[in-house]
C-alpha cells in the first residue's frame, strides 16, 4: 500500500498534480477542500457550519477533518493506497494521521511539497476564482488563506521533515515536466 501527501499554499498545484498521480499509481484520491465543499453544496450541517469559514479564508476545524479522514479510510481498505490533498493542514491534523495509520496497520511513504513563490499563486488563484466560481478566490480570502497557512499549516513541514519523509518539488514549469519530477521521488520510496 503506498500513502502520499501532496503538500503546499494554496494555488500550488495540488489539485491538478493529484489527478495525474491517483490515476498512475491506482491511489485512491481524497481531498478534504472537495470533500467539505461537497457538504456545503449539499447543505448538511457541517456544510454550512464549514461554509462560513472557508468563505472567510479559514479552516475547519481538526475534529470536523479528523472524523472525514477516518470515514473515508474505512470505506476504501480495499484501496492500493491513498493521495491526501489537503490534510494534514495542522500539526494536530498530523498527528491525528499518525494515530489513524496506527489504528488500521498503515504508514505513509511520503510527503511532496510543491513549492512556488506566493505572488504567482495570487495570480493563479485570482484567475481561477473568474473561471471556476470558487467564491474563496477572491483577493480578500486569498490574502487571510496565506494567513493561515503561513501560521498554522506550514509547521506541518517540519514535522515531516523531522520524520525523514518530506520532498520538495518545484511547483514552476509545465505541468507535465512537474508530474515527471513527482513521479521520479514517488518511484524512489516505493
Amino acid at each position: 500500500m503506498l500513502n502520499i501527501i501532496i503538500f503546499g499554499p494554496p494555488g500550488a498545484g495540488k489539485g491538478t498534480q493529484s489527478t495525474f498521480i491517483k490515476e498512475r499509481y491506482g491511489l485512491t484520491y481524497i481531498s478534504t477542500g472537495q470533500v467539505l465543499r461537497q457538504e456545503m453544496a449539499a447543505g448538511t450541517e457541517i456544510g454550512m457550519h464549514v461554509k462560513e469559514i472557508i468563505n472567510k479564508g479559514g479552516l475547519a476545524s481538526d475534529e470536523i477533518v479528523a472524523s472525514i479522514i477516518e470515514k473515508f479510510i474505512v470505506s476504501h481498505r480495499d484501496s492500493k493506497g491513498f493521495l491526501f490533498d489537503g490534510f494534514p493542514r495542522t500539526t494536530r491534523q498530523a498527528e491525528i494521521l499518525d494515530e489513524l495509520f496506527n489504528k488500521y496497520d498503515m504508514k505513509l511513504d511520503g510527503v511532496l511539497s510543491l513549492e512556488v513563490p506566493e505572488d504567482m499563486l495570487v495570480e493563479r488563484m485570482l484567475k481561477r476564482g473568474e473561471t471556476s466560481g470558487r467564491d474563496d478566490d477572491n483577493i480578500e480570502s486569498i490574502h487571510y488563506r496565506f494567513i493561515e497557512y503561513n501560521t498554522k499549516t506550514k509547521p506541518v513541514l517540519d514535522y515531516y521533515q523531522n520524520k525523514n519523509i518530506l520532498h520538495y518539488v518545484n511547483g514552476i514549469g509545465e505541468i507535465g515536466d512537474i508530474f515527471n519530477n513527482i513521479c521520479k521521488i514517488i518511484d524512489s520510496i516505493t
